[in-house]
């Protein structure tokens, strides 16, 4: 079975996320991480279903699309699933993790 595992960036960009929303609904802000946090579940049974990135040329650095967020995570052998970066669709897309 594998296993996620969210990396400090991935876990400050959540935080991020939750912060600016917070702003306007702390209520809503919960739900959309929530929502960002469930998209990954299906990552430990089925973890290609994700495509792979257009921005690299790695297969094993995917992404899952939780509109208007990309979740972009990376392969690591047979056992883990690294999280790298929640990234809004409407900003510039990091070229680095």
């Amino acid at each position: 079975m594998r296993v996620i595992l969210w990396t400090p960036r991935a876990r400050a960009d959540l935080a991020a996320i939750r912060a600016f929303i917070e702003q306007d609904s702390p209520h809503y802000a919960a739900v959309v991480v929530s929502r960002l946090i469930a998209g990954t579940d299906r990552l430990v049974s089925f973890p290609q279903s994700g495509r792979a990135v257009p921005e690299f040329e790695n297969p094993l650095v995917r992404e899952v699309i939780i509109r208007p967020y990309r979740i972009v995570y990376r392969l690591v052998g047979d056992g883990e699933i690294h999280i790298l970066t929640v990234h809004h669709a409407s900003q510039s897309f990091p070229t680095t993790f």
